[in-house]
């Protein structure tokens, strides 16, 4: 599966550990920055990675320090469904129940171990449709157009 990541300089240790994670996993990880742990501005790369995922109809994860700020700037777009996710049953969830493509993730709030647990569930998750379409289709044309 074709993967986009994205994240600010507050958690780019983790991106660097979770690309090398998805790449052991047989992924394909495009990487959309940041390229260091200087100051960086989180929406930069939320938008980045959010037409990205648009345009190839295909997942995204996106870390910061809090996943907060990544999952605001990302939600702002039409066929964005990005989940700030704290556990392996929000994850889960976001997917069976929201069809999330994209997974925000705090670097500074759970620990490596974590976040591979929340990935993995995420990724092995399937939407589960029937009244969750009829949900998500209320709100799938909301946003700016990417």
């Amino acid at each position: 599966m074709k993967l986009f990541l994205a994240t600010d300089h507050a958690a780019f240790e983790q991106k660097e550990e979770v690309k090398e994670f998805l790449k052991d996993l047989g992924h394909e990880v495009v990487d959309l920055g940041t390229s260091s742990s200087e100051r960086a501005n989180y929406p930069e790369f939320a938008i980045k990675l959010a037409k990205s995922v648009v345009h190839a109809n295909e997942l995204g994860i996106l870390l910061c320090g809090s996943g907060i700020g990544v999952s605001m700037a990302a939600n702002r777009f039409k066929g964005i469904r990005a989940a700030l996710c704290r556990s392996t049953e929000e994850a889960k969830l976001s997917r069976q129940h929201n069809d999330a493509n994209v997974l925000c993730l705090g670097g500074r709030i759970s620990s490596m171990d974590e976040i591979k647990e929340m990935i993995t569930v995420w990724l092995k998750t399937d939407f589960e449709g029937g009244r969750h379409s009829e949900r998500i289709a209320l709100f799938n044309d909301i946003g700016e157009d990417v």
